[in-house]
C-alpha cells in the first residue's frame, strides 16, 4: 500500500482536551486530490475575480447570517474542540466572525479601489499613473488550533473581498471546527470550487501548496514552523504571510488602576488556557506598587473556577488543547522554580478532572536568565517582576525577539502613549490587552520572531492582493528626451535636469526650466 492509499483511508479525529470524548472524524483529504482542488480553485477564481465588491459582499452576508443563526453550536464546537469555556468561543471565535464578514463586505472596495498617483516630480510631466490592486489568485491558508474559527475565518473572508480562491487547512487537532467552516462557507453559496478544505494530520498538505502553485500562503503558528515554511517556500518564491509566537509584556506604571491592572493581566493571561499569540506572558510592575498589584492578581488567580467548559458558563478558565503543550508549560515552571521563582497563586482545579489542564498560575522572584521570561510558554502562567525606572521597563519589555503585542497601564494616556512608542510591537494596548484581533479595522502581525506581514484591516486586505502601476503618456510626444539619439545637448538637459526637479529657490526653479525646456520640446515634438 502506497503512501496516498494509506492517507485516503486515515481519518482526522476530533477530541475534547477537556474530557478525552470523541467528538467526531472525517476524512484525510488523498494526495492525489489536491492537484484537482488547485486546478478547480483556479478556475473558480477567474469567475469570481469578475464580481463587483458589492457582488462579493452578498454571499459574506449569507456566511454572517448562518454565523448568527447556529452561534450556539458553532461555540459548542471551538470549545469542545479547543477546551477553551463557551462564553470565550462566542466572544473571541464566533462573534469576531461576524464583525470581519460585516467590515470587510462594507470597506473591501474601497481600501482596493483604483488609485491615482499625483506626478512626483515636473519632469514626469506628461505622465499619469494609478495603482490597481489586483487578486492572487489561490490563497492558501494554514490555520492553528488555538482560534480554530476566527483566525482561518477571517482571512478566508479578506481572501474572498479580494478575489481570491481560498485552499484551507486546519490545524490536524481541531478538524471538527474545520467542518464547521466548510458549512458557514457552503451557506455563502459561492461558485463552485473557490473554497476547499484540506484535511491532513502532517507537513505533506503543506508541502502540496508550494507544489501546486499556491499564489500566496498565510500561516499560523510557531516560530519553528514558520521557518521550515519559509525555507520551502524560498524554492518557488511564494510570497508568505506569517503570523508567530509571541511573549507579550504587560507594563504596570505606579500610576496604573492597579484593579483594572489586575483583572487585565488575568483574563488576557489566562483566556484559552494562556493559548493566545498576543495574550499577557510576562508583567513588569513599578516597584513601588509592585507587592499591592501581586496581591490583586493572586487573589484573582484564587478566585478562578477552572474545569470542564459547559453550556452554563459555571467555568472561568478551561483546559490546554493538547498534552504536548501542557508538557511545555510544565516544564517551563518547574526550571524556573528550580532557578528560584515562586509560585504564588494558583486557581483551584475542579475535582477529577481527566483533560488537559493547567491550573493558572502567578509566579514572582522571575529574572531574564529563566526560559519562562524568554521563550514563549503558551499557557497559563503570569510571571511578575519589578522594575526601577521607565527605561529599565522598555529594556526589559524589548529584550525579547517576539514583538506581536504589548500593553502600557497608566492612568496618564499621554504618557502611556510616549512609553508605547519606544516598546516593540505590531500592537501596543493602554490600559487593555488581548482584543484588537477581533478589530477587523486594525492590523495585525507583528516584527522580529512574531512574523511577517499583516492580516486584518486596510493592511491585510492588501496582503490579499498584488500591486500593479498603470502609466500612461497623455501629451502624445513623438520621442521621450532619453530616447536615442544620445548627445552632448541632451546630457546636459539631463545634467540641469537635476536642478530642476530639486531647486534650492525659485530662481534656480526659471533657470533650469529655461535650460531644460526648449531642448526637451524639440526632443519630444519635433527630431524625428
Amino acid at each position: 500500500m502506497n503512501l496516498s492509499d494509506t492517507r485516503a483511508m486515515a481519518q482526522a479525529v476530533g477530541i475534547n482536551p477537556a474530557t478525552g470524548d470523541v467528538l467526531g472524524e472525517c476524512p484525510h483529504t488523498p494526495a492525489q486530490a489536491i492537484p484537482e482542488i488547485f486546478k478547480k480553485a483556479r478556475e473558480a477564481q477567474a469567475v469570481w475575480a469578475r464580481k463587483s465588491f458589492k457582488q462579493r459582499a452578498k454571499h459574506l452576508r449569507l456566511m454572517r447570517e448562518y454565523i448568527i443563526e447556529n452561534a450556539d453550536d458553532l461555540a459548542k464546537t471551538v470549545a469542545t474542540s479547543n477546551g477553551k469555556t463557551w462564553f470565550d468561543a462566542m466572544a473571541t471565535e464566533v462573534l469576531p466572525c461576524t464583525l470581519a464578514c460585516n467590515w470587510y463586505g462594507k470597506n473591501a472596495a474601497r481600501v482596493l479601489k483604483s488609485e491615482k498617483r499625483e506626478m512626483s516630480s515636473i519632469l514626469w510631466i506628461g505622465k499619469r499613473s494609478e495603482v490597481v490592486h489586483e487578486p492572487l489568485g489561490v490563497v492558501g491558508i494554514i490555520s492553528p488550533w488555538n482560534y480554530p474559527l476566527s483566525i482561518p475565518f477571517g482571512e478566508i473572508v479578506m481572501g474572498l473581498m479580494a478575489g481570491n480562491a481560498i485552499v484551507l487547512k486546519v490545524a490536524a487537532v481541531t478538524p471538527m471546527v474545520g467542518v464547521a467552516i466548510e458549512r458557514i462557507v457552503e451557506a455563502g453559496k459561492l461558485p463552485e470550487g473557490l473554497f476547499h478544505h484540506v484535511v491532513g494530520a502532517g507537513a505533506e498538505e503543506s508541502s502540496a501548496f508550494f507544489e501546486n502553485g499556491v499564489d500566496k500562503l498565510f500561516f499560523t503558528g510557531s516560530v519553528p514552523a514558520g521557518k521550515d515554511l519559509m525555507a520551502q517556500a524560498a524554492k518557488t518564491l511564494t510570497p508568505l504571510s506569517l503570523e508567530l509566537g509571541g511573549k507579550d509584556p504587560m507594563i504596570v506604571l505606579e500610576d496604573a488602576d492597579l484593579e483594572r491592572a489586575a483583572n487585565g493581566a488575568a483574563w488576557a493571561g489566562y483566556q484559552n488556557s494562556g493559548q493566545s499569540c498576543g495574550g499577557v506572558e510576562r508583567i513588569y510592575v513599578h516597584e513601588s506598587v509592585y507587592d499591592q498589584f501581586v496581591d490583586l492578581l493572586a487573589a484573582r488567580t484564587r478566585s478562578l473556577r477552572q474545569g470542564v467548559p459547559n453550556a452554563e458558563c459555571t467555568v472561568d478558565v478551561g483546559a490546554m488543547t493538547t498534552a504536548k503543550q501542557r508538557r511545555v508549560v510544565e516544564k517551563q515552571v518547574d526550571e524556573a522554580v528550580a532557578q528560584g521563582a515562586r509560585v504564588v497563586a494558583q486557581a483551584q482545579l475542579a475535582d477529577n478532572l481527566q483533560g488537559e489542564f493547567y491550573p493558572a498560575t502567578v509566579m514572582t522572584h522571575v529574572h531574564h536568565d529563566m526560559v519562562l521570561m524568554r521563550e514563549e510558554t503558551f499557557g497559563p502562567v503570569l510571571p511578575v517582576m519589578p522594575f526601577k525606572t521607565e527605561e529599565e521597563a522598555v529594556r526589559l519589555a524589548n529584550d525579547c525577539t517576539m514583538a506581536l503585542s504589548a500593553s502600557i497601564w497608566s492612568r496618564n494616556t499621554n504618557r502611556a502613549k510616549a512609553l508605547a512608542s519606544k516598546v516593540r510591537g505590531g500592537v501596543v494596548a493602554i490600559n487593555d490587552h488581548l482584543y484588537t484581533h477581533g478589530m477587523s479595522d486594525l492590523p495585525w502581525g507583528g516584527p522580529g520572531e512574531s512574523g511577517i506581514g499583516r492580516t486584518h484591516g486596510p493592511e491585510g486586505l492588501k496582503e490579499m492582493t498584488k500591486p500593479k502601476a498603470i502609466n500612461w503618456d497623455y501629451l502624445r510626444a513623438r520621442n521621450n528626451l532619453w530616447w536615442y539619439p544620445q548627445d552632448r545637448e541632451a546630457y546636459l538637459v539631463i545634467k540641469h535636469a537635476l536642478r530642476l526637479g530639486s531647486p534650492r529657490n525659485v530662481f534656480e526653479f526659471l533657470w533650469a526650466s529655461l535650460k531644460v525646456m526648449p531642448t526637451m520640446i524639440k526632443r519630444m515634438y519635433f527630431q524625428k
